[in-house]
């Protein structure tokens, strides 16, 4: 039985005729007004509201559509996306590996406890307890850094490539976990509190472009996870800060606190 996004995007493939597009020769462009308008006759919110629609940040995420024609969305401006197609060597996601080597077995410096990291389970208060121990610090290999950057920011504009295609982004809002700003590093977190097996690149690819541009530093950025009472660390780089697709695992390590 197919998903209230399937739903909504057959029709949306339907209307707009996108079978017969061309992805060959561009993507195709689409904004949230003509969603919202071709899928307003349904009457669940999920198949006609567009930030539900539009929402594919892992593989899993993916109308059956896009899955059967090699196809992933992107953003390109506030209200306006892109359909692309999957790359030979990029299909718009990275997996994530499990870490299965032993765990760094980490000391912090602190000399009291921390209490109020107890309280609550979110993604945010185990990012700035690995902060304060001194994990990411010790993981990056960089002290001191400072947290500078967190929340929500619309992007600048700025070019890139998915594979042969070009796309200019501008305007597009990011989301920063935790971004941390040395003298000549800045390090950006994409935190979750659940395991996953792969995410869109966007999420790391955007704010890296956003924060380069501003800083203009080497700009890393981290996948965090907190499970099983360990923490996951995963580095990242692009090879090439105008290629989608160029982004590569540098390395990963999970650390126990003793």
């Amino acid at each position: 039985m197919p998903s209230s996004k399937d739903t909504a995007w057959n029709e949306i493939f339907d209307v707009l005729d996108i079978h017969s597009h061309d992805f060959s020769k561009e993507p195709y462009r689409i904004s949230a007004k003509q969603i919202k308008q071709i899928c307003s006759k349904f009457s669940e919110t999920a198949e006609k509201e567009p930030r539900i629609i539009c929402y594919q940040a892992q593989r899993k995420d993916r109308p059956q559509v896009f899955v059967d024609r090699g196809l992933f969305l992107l953003p390109v401006k506030n209200g306006h996306y892109v359909i692309v197609k999957v790359t030979n060597d990029c299909d718009g996601y990275i997996d994530i590996p499990p870490i299965t080597s032993p765990p760094v077995e980490f000391r912090s410096n602190l000399t009291f406890e921390l209490r109020s990291s107890k309280v609550g389970d979110s993604e945010m208060q185990h990012v700035d307890k690995a902060y304060a121990l001194g994990i990411i610090q010790d993981f990056c290999g960089v002290d001191p850094i400072f947290l500078t950057i967190r929340g929500r920011k619309y992007c600048p504009e700025f070019s890139f490539c998915v594979g042969s295609q070009a796309l200019v982004a501008k305007g597009v809002q990011t989301e920063v976990d935790a971004g941390y700003e040395g003298k000549d590093t800045v390090v950006l977190i994409e935190a979750k509190n659940t395991k996953v097996k792969d995410i869109i690149i966007r999420q790391m690819y955007y704010p890296y472009r956003q924060w380069w541009h501003h800083t203009k530093k080497d700009t890393t950025v981290l996948l965090f996870e907190y499970n099983e009472g360990m923490y996951h660390l995963w580095q990242f780089e692009f090879d090439n800060p105008d290629e989608y697709t160029s982004i590569r695992l540098m390395k990963s390590a999970r650390y126990k606190i003793v």
